[in-house]
Order: structure tokens, then sequence, then C-alpha cells
């Protein structure tokens, strides 16, 4: 007889994946640490396989457990859509969802359409800032649920993750000057952080010609030739052109996006738009 996987195994077991942790895991389902290992080894015990490779002070996924898990992304996900579905009618009242403007222009929208039209009664407010500049929102409860990039003081449900692409205007070669001229978000951005660590890496000499806190600021100055700048793929125009290695530029580590709950986040409608960023975001194979 097929063994039945359970559900609320499953997002433990997604929990321990995205922090590494079963300490973290415990925290994100509201669950002892000792419970979590023994739902895990119960979840276990079921696929026959081990899924976590213990250590010390971590744990990480096996092979199986690398298998597993976009699964269970997806299993978790389908979860939240049926019942979603079967309460849309049900929910209503107001969210605050903050995320810079580069998410909120380029992965937020087929979202947000669709949220709308399943929860016509819930109202979705709108907060435009840098991540860093969400958290102290987050901890005075003014928002709900933060759609932003991982940082050290910033761990949220890992949502996916966004290569850093350099670009340029088409009609200004400006990568070949020296020193190359760069755009910079403002600092205690963390593409800011990723941009200049690659550049002191590849040695090549640069200099910050232009700060912006957003996307529009930095667009305009490359698209007049003033700088080149690395930008979330998800959020880069058509009409700039996508540089490299090529064009003496090295690779930026890409940004890991997350979704953080705020401390007031428990309504239906907050859950109801958490599930629904993470059914449509989160790709298949998102961590593997």
């Amino acid at each position: 007889m097929t063994p039945d996987l359970n559900l609320n195994q499953l997002r433990t077991f997604v929990a321990a994946a995205d922090h590494m942790s079963f300490v973290g895991a415990a925290d994100a389902v509201h669950r002892s640490q000792a419970a979590v290992s023994m739902q895990i080894m119960k979840l276990e015990e079921t696929v026959g396989q081990a899924l976590f490779a213990r250590h010390t002070r971590r744990i990480e996924l096996t092979a199986a457990g690398e298998r597993l898990l976009p699964y269970a992304r997806q299993m978790l996900a389908l979860e939240g859509q049926a019942l979603a579905a079967l309460r849309t009618q049900e929910v209503a009242g107001r969210v605050v969802l903050g995320a810079p403007d580069d998410y909120v222009a380029s992965l937020l929208p087929p979202v947000l359409e669709r949220f709308t039209k399943l929860f016509a009664n819930v109202e979705i407010e709108l907060v435009c800032l840098q991540s860093t500049l969400l958290k102290p929102l987050l901890q005075k409860g003014q928002i709900d649920l933060a759609f932003v990039t991982r940082a050290d003081d910033l761990e949220g449900s890992f949502i996916r993750r966004e290569a850093m692409v350099w670009v340029g205007s088409q009609r200004h070669a400006v990568w070949k000057k020296s020193p190359l001229p760069v755009a910079l978000f403002d600092k205690g951005c963390v593409a800011r952080e990723h941009t200049l660590a690659a550049l002191e890496k590849s040695g090549r000499p640069y200099g910050a010609t232009y700060s912006s806190p957003s996307l529009l600021g930095i667009v305009a100055m490359v698209d007049a030739g003033l700088a080149v700048a690395a930008l979330a793929e998800c959020s880069i125009p058509s009409h700039l052109v996508r540089l490299g290695e090529a064009e003496g530029l090295p690779p930026v580590e890409p940004l890991e996006v997350v979704l953080i709950r705020g401390r007031n986040s428990g309504s239906p409608a907050v859950e109801c738009l958490a599930g629904e960023i993470m059914a449509a975001l989160r790709p298949l194979r998102a961590a593997a």
C-alpha cells in the first residue's frame, strides 16, 4: 500500500528547508523544536529515506530532500489555492503590502490582479519602499506583509532567486569607459552591496556616479548614457542592453526574495494574499 503524505509534515519540512534549521522551522510553524523533529522523522519514515543530514549546528537537505522539496511546495500551494477558492466570498478586510518599486512593477501585478478578482472584498494598500526601510514598519505593525530582498536582518519565507544583470544604454557604450561609471541603489540596499562586492572583487576601476532609492531613477541614468547598473533580472526594461563578462563586467551575486509577515498579520485576508504570492511566484524548483 502506497503511504500518504501528510500536509502538516510537508509544511514543517518546507519550513526546515527554508531556514536550514529545526529551530527556525519551529518559529515559522509555531511548534516546539521537539515537535518539528518528530514531524520530520515521521515524514522520513513515510518516504523511507532521510530528508536532512543532521550536523552539530546545522542541517542540510539530502538528495531525497532536494527531490521532495519542489513537490512539497507545489502541494502546499495547491492546498492554499483550494482553500482560497472555497472562501473567496467570505474573506474581507484590508491588507497593507510593502515591497520595493522594482518588485511592485515587475513581479506583483499579475498576482494582485488575480487576487482582486478572487477576493473582491479585500482592499490592498501598497507601500513602495526599499527593502531595509520596510523593516521598522514591520516591527511597528504598520504593514501586514513585506515582499522583499533577504538581508541579515530580513528573514522570511523563501520565494525565489533573482539574477542580477548588468545593463546599459543602446546608444552609449559607457561600459568601455575607465573608471566605469556605475549607478547604484541607496546605501543599505542589498543590490548595492552585491554590485559593489562584485566590482571590488574584479579589480576594475569604477566610480559611483549616481545613487537612487528607486528603479526609475537608476533606469533614467542608464538610459541617458551616464552609467551602467546591475538590476534584478525581473525589472530590466526591454530597451536597455544586457551586459556581461564580454563587456568586462563581473558576475553579481543573485538576490533572494522572501515574504515576511508582520506582527499583526493573522487575518484571513493576509493569509490569502500570502498564499497567492507564494503559489504564483515560487517556481517549481525554486530552491533546488
